[in-house]
């Protein structure tokens, strides 16, 4: 009878310090990664008590709401954290926007009333634009000095702003080219996100997704640029972990494996809907924000999939909103925007510090 061995990686000197951890001030180059509607300042203060990254993920939001989430954040940690914010160019108001956006909101509202789902879609006048430099005036009044950002780059005034008051920037990459951007505008830190990624992909050079896988990309990238590199994308186990510190990452970012957490915003019934998700139920969408997402497809994303009802974002974005908040009320996934990278399950329940600390103590064993 045949036994399986465990496979052990051997891995010289292995040590977790390196330039990411000093520049972090960090025990563990892990990031948490930044999952808007996910991550809380529960898990951002939780993670940072072992010496990880939190990242209060701030998207497009309004300044009073980044300065009310930056500060329960504080109220819940001393330790360093970072904010993350987007960075999407904005289309043009147009009459003809405009009646798109009136004729989407009619045929989702349709879905909804078929699927018993009480909603209030924004009207399009109150699709409001969030000015990002706004966002950085609130994040340097609050003393942050940690900011990643992702859709984007900033502009050469905004960078010297922040690098004036001591922030460290960490840009998101999918393509070689974006990488090369980024540290042409001095950017600190840089996240190679591979299509294996869940939630958002960063793609800012081109509106045509790259589709890289994330090996081939870091390996790539690592060989492109001498900016430090952090990695996005599939990180679920120890094995994955040492692969890509191989290939040349100096940070890991870990978001699907917490999703489950104790700290996690979503609700039981999607955490379950994602342990009970399958590979064939993984799909990249447009279908909620405007822009390519990697989550579940349910009856929302293939009704909107290859249909002209998908507006550009944040347009799209704001308009769902309604429709995600009637799905968590009534607990219908069918309805509800469910990230996750390629790497699906287990989403444990723990806290994300009793998952991370297993994750470290298993990258220590297999190294040993």
């Amino acid at each position: 009878m045949l036994t399986k061995k465990k496979k052990k990686m051997h891995t010289e000197n292995f040590t977790w310090e390196n330039k990411i951890t000093q520049l972090l001030n960090l025990k563990y180059p892990i990031i948490q990664a930044p999952m808007f509607g996910v991550t809380t300042p529960k898990m951002v203060a939780a993670v940072g008590e072992i010496g990880v990254l939190g990242t209060l993920p701030l998207g497009d939001l309004p300044v009073t709401k980044c300065l009310e989430l930056i500060r329960a954040t504080k109220q819940l940690t001393n330790g360093p954290f970072a904010v993350n914010v987007f960075l999407n160019p904005l289309p043009e108001r147009t009459e003809a926007l405009k009646n798109q956006y009136t004729r989407t909101k009619h045929y989702i509202e349709n879905l909804a009333q078929q699927a018993n789902l009480d909603v209030n879609l924004a009207e399009y006048e109150q699709v409001v634009y969030t000015d990002y430099r706004d966002q950085v005036d609130a994040i340097i009044a609050e003393g942050c000095k940690i900011v990643s950002f992702t859709f984007g780059v900033f502009d050469d005034a905004t960078i010297t702003k922040m690098k004036q008051q001591g922030i460290l920037l960490i840009g998101t990459c999918t393509s070689v080219a974006e990488a090369r951007v980024l540290e042409q505008k001095d950017i600190d830190l840089i996240c190679v996100q591979g299509i294996e990624a869940g939630g958002h992909q960063g793609t800012f050079l081109s509106e045509t997704l790259p589709e890289i896988g994330g090996l081939s990309l870091l390996a790539k990238v690592y060989d492109a640029v001498k900016t430090p590199l952090i990695y996005a994308g599939g990180l679920y186990n120890a094995s994955t972990i040492l692969a890509v510190k191989t290939l040349g990452a100096q940070g890991f970012a870990i978001g699907s494996l917490l999703m489950g957490s104790e700290e996690s915003n979503l609700a039981e019934f999607e955490k379950e809907a994602l342990r009970q998700a399958k590979e064939e139920d993984l799909v990249l969408t447009k279908s909620f924000s405007g822009r390519y997402a990697r989550g579940l497809s349910n009856t929302f994303t293939q009704q909107l999939d290859h249909s002209d009802y998908i507006l550009p974002y944040p347009f799209q974005n704001k308009l769902t909103v309604g429709l995600r908040i009637a799905a968590k009320a009534k607990e219908n996934p069918e309805f509800s925007s469910l990230w996750t990278g390629q790497s699906l399950g287990p989403y444990s329940s723990q806290s994300v510090k009793e998952i991370l600390t297993n994750l470290i103590q298993k990258v220590e064993t297999q190294t040993k």
